[in-house]
């Protein structure tokens, strides 16, 4: 079975507050022409369909635009809300989608739907995990012991587990950080890490199709996979390779488990994220910008002493959509040390020590030892 697997679409998205329809319109219909070119056998979408939780109108109409022309081309969707989702929203007639085909997961009820599709080796069955919270699942399993995203993820999952079928293949469709992710500046984070999800929850599915980080990559192996954003949202991400996950999902091996086949589809944008780096006469020089694509989007970084007066403006003129201009010189390098000085300040000895644990150990603490931590502090409060 072939899958194309995408997430994070962020539809409505705007960067320094460029409105970025007219490229997801775009990168939406190089997807389309990769479909019909592809035949996959079904499109996976990971969660942050739209990039708020009250959409705009064309927003709306982009994504059902979409949806039908997948339709049309007799290809499942499957489809998970995200976290920049609203999970009412986004399920709003999810009974007549399911009967073209296009499965959204519903309003999260304690259950985890699926979805069983099957080709020449059998069935694969699809689960559909919404992005979760502790506070949403508590309440749907008042027995569990849920302190953390890990708990929920976990107990969630092992439910599911309980009613699965063993002769079938299994796709699990999520929106988590899943603990060693890189993250981008573009993505939505939780001071102190307290969003991660340990990977080990996942055990036992074939292939696990994540949404949420915006980086394509795999975590652990390819077995546990983010697709990454059809697009760049930030200039941090402007040295990515953006492209559709193609998975083949084979017949069951010896060891249980899928054969399992991962490559990338690359995706070309309408507009390229550059960043520029120079003095103002260096990035102003005709032999600098000639060969740059006027009409792309750019950061700039000057690096004289001095600001430029109307430097905004006067370099809009070469260089169309300039999106972000800021300054690397003694003056800003003080600034900075300045403000992080003030922040770890302003950190607590909790936070200050679990970016130590962090740092030392390369993982989060585990409930015991943040236990361990409070009872500290505790304790030392008492004493002074």
């Amino acid at each position: 079975m072939r899958l194309f697997h995408l997430s994070d679409l962020h539809l409505g998205k705007r960067l320094h507050e460029y409105s970025l329809l007219e490229d997801q319109r775009d990168i939406l219909e190089k997807i389309l022409q990769a479909v019909r070119q592809e035949r996959p056998d079904a499109v996976l979408l990971s969660g942050d369909l739209y990039d708020k939780t009250m959409p705009s109108a064309e927003s709306v109409q982009l994504l059902n635009l979409f949806l039908e022309a997948l339709a049309a081309e007799h290809c499942p969707v499957l489809a998970i809300y995200g976290n920049h989702d609203s999970p009412e929203r986004t399920a709003y007639g999810g009974g007549l989608f399911w009967k073209a085909r296009i499965y959204v997961s519903p309003v999260f009820d304690g259950i985890v739907r699926y979805v069983t599709l099957s080709d020449s080796f059998g069935a694969v069955d699809f689960y559909l995990l919404p992005f979760l919270k502790p506070a949403s699942v508590r309440s749907f399993f008042p027995e569990a012991e849920i302190e953390s995203y890990t708990d929920a993820v976990r107990t969630v999952l092992e439910a599911t587990r309980r009613t699965a079928d063993p002769t079938h293949r299994k796709v699990l469709l999520a929106h988590q950080f899943v603990t060693g992710a890189a993250r981008s500046d573009s993505e939505e984070t939780v001071v102190g890490g307290l969003d991660n999800v340990d990977a080990a929850v996942f055990e036992g599915f074939d292939y696990v199709a994540l949404g949420h980080i915006h980086k394509p990559q795999n975590i652990g192996s390819e077995r546990i996979r983010y697709s990454g954003s059809p697009l760049k949202y930030s200039f941090s991400e402007a040295a990515q390779e953006k492209s559709i996950s193609l998975v083949t999902l084979g017949e069951k091996q010896a060891d249980g488990m899928a054969a399992l086949k991962v490559e990338e589809l690359a995706l070309t944008p309408l507009h390229e994220l550059r960043c520029l780096r120079g003095s103002y006469e260096e990035v102003t020089a005709r032999s600098f910008y000639e060969d740059l694509p006027k009409e792309d989007y750019y950061r700039i970084t000057l690096t004289d002493e001095s600001d430029v007066p109307a430097a905004m403006q006067r370099l809009r003129t070469i260089y169309h959509n300039l999106m972000e201009l800021a300054y690397d010189n003694r003056r800003t390098k003080n600034s900075a040390e300045l403000e992080l000085r003030r922040a770890a300040d302003a950190r607590t000895p909790e936070e200050l020590f679990t970016d130590f644990f962090r740092s030392r150990n390369g993982r989060e603490m585990n409930a015991l030892e943040r236990e361990l931590l409070t009872e500290a502090l505790r304790r030392q409060e008492v004493e002074a």
